[in-house]
């Protein structure tokens, strides 16, 4: 039968070790550049995975805008109609849909030029899903043309036009002139900007109306080149419509994509960078354990008398393990609550004052977003802690397996 250990014994030894030794303070000082250095560790880790999963939302939150929640798409003509979107409306009444057209265009004014793509919607249909366009939409003069467009910020402010003046778009399709054809071309009003804080969405895209592209490209009315749909739950959403398309043998001749997967490389490249943030700064507190496995062992090689006079009062093997051990431990734990104290406290300074400031018209956003998840947190914690508990197994069975015999002969 094992004996039990005596738990105030091992609290006593562990406190006096603890203290200041004036003859080994080298020891002390390992001991606190430990700490320090798992508190340093789990700070930074903290930290740095706060921002990455904060820069990661933002730029969710930026693509979010202009990508709707699920789209739909033919493979086929003639798929993606007002009978769908009826079907749609009658199976997912909490659905948002708006049907569209597009097309790629030549935006003009005087000498500036630049490609865009050109979106025919619903205006109030579309103001339903799409906030940024909504926001546009109240803003707007209010023409009551057909041809009239609704443009990024940014494009009206390179082709030099404002609202209420024309912007002339140029179309692939070709129109006869005389004896030979040129691109068929169109001047539309601008009856409104937006500005979705991504440039490269505020230059490229144009919304207009359903009218305007069946009047121009021969478009058939209720017949579109696919549905955007708003959805609270797009991912579970999503499942349910491919369901229904297969149930009604439209699986075939319709698509049906989530804004995710629109920018599926882009976020696993992101996720990847994260995994491998994390892994390299885990090392910083792989360091920071070396300084507890060697502090413990200078502990050890300088207690060894005490060690064996212990052992010859009646310490046990399994004592003496746990003095080091939990000595260990101690040192790795008081360094990770700091840590995690200094982690909260840096977090809140740099959400709190503009220490860091980002160019807005390059990433979307001015401040240094810093969003800590639950589960980034448990995981920084628990691989410290096991950093900790591996770094104080080894100590400990050395202080364990001292043999008294041997080290009091030679004092």
């Amino acid at each position: 039968m094992a004996v039990p250990i005596n738990n105030a014994f091992v609290n006593k030894i562990i406190r006096h070790y603890l203290k200041y030794d004036k003859d080994n303070p080298f020891i002390f000082i390992s001991s606190i550049l430990a700490f320090l250095g798992i508190a340093a560790g789990v700070m930074v880790l903290m930290l740095a995975m706060g921002i990455m999963h904060g820069t990661q939302e933002e730029f969710k939150k930026r693509l979010f805008v202009m990508n709707y929640p699920l789209t739909l798409m033919p493979t086929g003509y003639n798929t993606t109609n007002d009978a769908l979107i009826e079907k749609l409306q009658q199976e997912f009444p909490h659905l948002v849909l708006s049907p569209y057209y597009t097309t790629q265009v030549i935006s003009k004014s005087g000498s500036n030029v630049n490609g865009s793509i050109l979106y025919g919607v619903d205006f109030n249909k579309e103001a339903k899903i799409n906030n940024v366009f909504e926001k546009s939409l109240q803003e707007a003069i209010g023409s009551q043309s057909r041809y009239k467009i609704i443009t990024g910020s940014t494009l009206a402010q390179e082709m030099g036009v404002l609202k209420s003046q024309k912007l002339t778009l140029y179309f692939s399709e070709q129109q006869a002139i005389g004896f030979g054809t040129m691109p068929l071309q169109k001047r539309f009003v601008i009856d409104g900007t937006f500005n979705s804080g991504l440039k490269a969405y505020d230059k490229a895209i144009v919304y207009t109306t359903h009218e305007a592209f069946q009047k121009i490209l021969k478009r058939q009315e209720g017949v579109y080149d696919g549905i955007h749909i708003h959805s609270a739950d797009a991912m579970g959403d999503r499942d349910l419509i491919k369901a229904f398309l297969e149930k009604e043998g439209l699986s075939q001749g319709v698509i049906i994509e989530g804004w995710w997967e629109q920018n599926v490389s882009f976020f696993a490249a992101m996720e990847m960078e994260k995994k491998a943030l994390f892994l390299v700064l885990l090392l910083i507190i792989l360091v920071a354990s070396l300084n507890i496995i060697s502090s413990l062992l200078m502990t050890v090689m300088s207690r060894r008398s005490e060690i064996a006079l212990m052992r010859t009062l009646g310490a046990t093997s399994r004592e003496i393990k746990r003095i080091f051990f939990k000595l260990g431990v101690i040192i790795g734990v008081s360094g990770i609550m700091a840590g995690t104290i200094l982690g909260f406290i840096g977090m809140w300074i740099l959400t709190t004052f503009p220490i860091i400031s980002l160019a807005e018209d390059v990433y979307g956003f001015s401040h240094l977003p810093i969003n800590l998840t639950t589960l980034d947190f448990v995981l920084i914690i628990i691989g410290t802690f096991l950093i900790v508990v591996l770094s104080s197994l080894y100590p400990s069975y050395r202080a364990s397996s001292t043999d008294p015999l041997t080290v009091l002969r030679n004092e």
